[in-house]
């Protein structure tokens, strides 16, 4: 069980609007293990993102149960477990992005092993970064500065939507090299919603969802 890092049983989500109660999620069953790389894949609107946040404690289902076996109870999942890579904007604005880098350590307590948060960004190629506020990078820019600050506590568990949407195809490929040796150093889990096809062929499991219901496919070769 040490590797079971996640495990969704029948979990449903539904939301509310006025009298109604939109179904968005339908009895998803899934487990993540330690060092499983997973896409998710579908069309927009189908469920993608409510997964990610339920998987991350950062929704809760409204029926079904999810449980975090080696992860520990949903308080104590982030930063320092589970890293979470947004597909809006989530840079502080007033932090530069070594601050943003720092944040994780800050939020986790002085006994959170913290990193070099220059040297960090250094390493994933965004060094000249690191003095810069948000409002001063691109899109990608900023993309790729929140997915190093969710790697920044070696989390065992990384979940990440859309983290290249807004990068070319090149800068993707040469940045998701980095992200998975990094990942496969300290044999951290990834789950990555994405419709990038050339991202998805790179992770060994493909679950799809549509209109709320999660079909997961086996293990394929990795591209």
């Amino acid at each position: 069980m040490n590797d079971l890092l996640t495990v969704c049983r029948k979990v449903g989500r539904r939301f509310s609007s006025g009298n109604e109660h939109a179904p968005v999620l339908y009895d998803v069953d899934c487990e993540i293990r330690k060092g499983d790389r997973i896409v998710v894949a579908g069309p927009s609107g189908s469920g993608k993102t409510t997964l990610l946040h339920i998987l991350g404690g950062l929704d809760r289902p409204t029926s079904g149960e999810i449980e975090w076996p080696s992860l520990g109870s949903i308080g104590q999942l982030r930063p320092r477990q589970i890293g979470f890579v947004f597909q809006s904007p989530s840079l502080f604005p007033a932090l530069t992005a070594a601050q943003n880098v720092d944040l994780p350590a800050i939020l986790a307590g002085s006994d959170a092993v913290s990193v070099d948060s220059g040297a960090f960004l250094s390493s994933f190629g965004l060094g000249e970064l690191a003095d810069k506020l948000p409002e001063e990078l691109s899109g990608g820019q900023a993309q790729r500065v929140a997915m190093v600050r969710a790697l920044a506590l070696r989390p065992k568990l990384v979940l990440a939507d859309e983290p290249t949407g807004q990068l070319d195809s090149v800068t993707a490929q040469l940045f998701m090299n980095a992200v998975l040796e990094h990942l496969e150093g300290i044999g951290a889990a990834l789950v990555v919603a994405t419709h990038d096809e050339a991202i998805a062929a790179r992770m060994a499991t493909r679950w799809t969802i549509d209109h709320g219901r999660l079909t997961r496919g086996g293990m394929k070769v990795v591209a």
